[in-house]
């Protein structure tokens, strides 16, 4: 017999947003990476985006879904972040596919981090850039990337597969905020 009641969680209060959020699955992860980016690298609070929505048509279904962080530098879309425990390098399709599809123009950067570190990825080329929490671009250096960024549009059959392999490991998330609703 299936149970409604939930398992009790903790609230702690979101470092960039100062919302209450429950305290499950790789929460502790994105307050460290909250805090690295605004703390180290010079982020404002306001361009970490926290619980980004997202809404895609897939395959001609709606999907909805929410992206953990996604950074914005004077209000352009800059680099996606996936937090997450283990093996960071297992995130790398969800994380650059996310960067790929949730603007009309790629995002520059797809990141999966543990708050402690980081894999850093070109999202248009699709390929590993650096690793290393340090090795992030900071504030500054995201404003002058941004300054000379003119990237294509990604073509429309390219990016509908994006888009599902976005949903097949997206969809294999669990312990999120998003579960809870």
């Amino acid at each position: 017999m299936a149970s409604d009641v939930q398992k009790p969680y903790d609230m702690i209060t979101d470092f960039a947003t100062g919302r209450e959020v429950p305290d499950i699955g790789t929460e502790t992860h994105r307050q460290a990476a909250e805090k690295y980016l605004h703390e180290q690298l010079g982020y404002p609070l306001a361009s970490i985006g926290v619980d980004v929505e997202l809404t895609l048509d897939v395959a001609g279904e709606p999907y909805q879904t929410q992206l953990d962080l996604v950074i914005t530098v004077d209000a352009k879309p800059f680099m996606v972040i996936k937090c997450a425990a283990g093996s960071l390098e297992s995130r790398e399709k969800e994380v650059i596919s996310a960067a790929r599809i949730m603007a009309p123009l790629p995002v520059p950067y797809a990141v999966v981090s543990d708050g402690k570190a980081a894999v850093i990825y070109d999202a248009v080329e699709r390929k590993k850039i650096n690793a290393g929490m340090n090795q992030m671009p900071s504030y500054s250096a995201a404003q002058a990337f941004l300054e000379t960024y003119a990237p294509t549009p990604i073509p429309e059959d390219r990016l509908e597969r994006e888009k599902i392999i976005f949903k097949s490991y997206d969809s294999m998330n669990l312990n999120v905020q998003r579960s809870l609703k």
